[in-house]
């Protein structure tokens, strides 16, 4: 498995379940096309854009290009690196039918065409470790495990213009992209002392 820099953006979750196999990467799904209208998830995609670049990995048909040019118009051209797996036809396993091109998408195609189309695109394998948030984090700050874990988390994720309805383990996985541990315990403790609540 390699670990990759950017983030990569593919279609929908068993992209992301294929990718997980193959990649240690941050994956956001864009919901086929939900993309268009959730302006969380667009922020999302261009805080993640901004921070360490992203791929955009999604199927090689007309809906997939269609998502892909969308994206190609909100996030600056120099932040995005466009990978492409070729066109296979068939279908995917969990289907009864091939997709209306009769091409499998990214969930369907072997790991290898996935790697070799992630190196096409210049996919940039991280070497150094960094340190990461841990679930014990999110425990300490209160994030999870408590009474009002989940206010704390809303609070967070407006301050940090993520969606507000990523479970636990999504924050976790973005938030290990958007900042550091010690950035993120002065920003909670920020939220906490501005907020009676807490």
């Amino acid at each position: 498995m390699i670990s990759i820099k950017e983030a990569i953006i593919v279609e929908g979750k068993y992209d992301k379940m294929r990718l997980k196999s193959a990649v240690d990467a941050t994956i956001i799904e864009t919901n086929g096309f939900r993309i268009f209208k959730d302006k969380e998830k667009v922020n999302l995609i261009k805080q993640l854009a901004q921070k360490q670049g992203i791929i955009i990995l999604t199927d090689s048909d007309s809906a997939g290009f269609l998502i892909r040019n969308h994206l190609r118009g909100i996030v600056p051209q120099e932040q995005i690196k466009n990978a492409y797996i070729p066109q296979i036809k068939g279908k995917e396993k969990r289907k009864d039918h091939p997709s209306k091109e009769g091409t499998l998408g990214v969930e369907g195609v072997d790991e290898d065409i996935i790697l070799k189309a992630l190196q096409n695109a210049g996919a940039v394998c991280n070497k150094e470790k960094q340190e990461l948030i841990t679930k014990t984090d999110l425990f300490n700050l209160g994030l999870t495990g408590g009474e009002k874990s989940s206010i704390l988390r809303t609070a967070l994720l407006k301050e940090l213009k993520l969606p507000r309805y990523m479970s636990a383990k999504a924050m976790l996985e973005v938030l290990n992209t958007v900042t550091t541990p010690k950035e993120l315990y002065t920003l909670v403790e920020r939220i906490k002392s501005s907020c009676s609540k807490m």
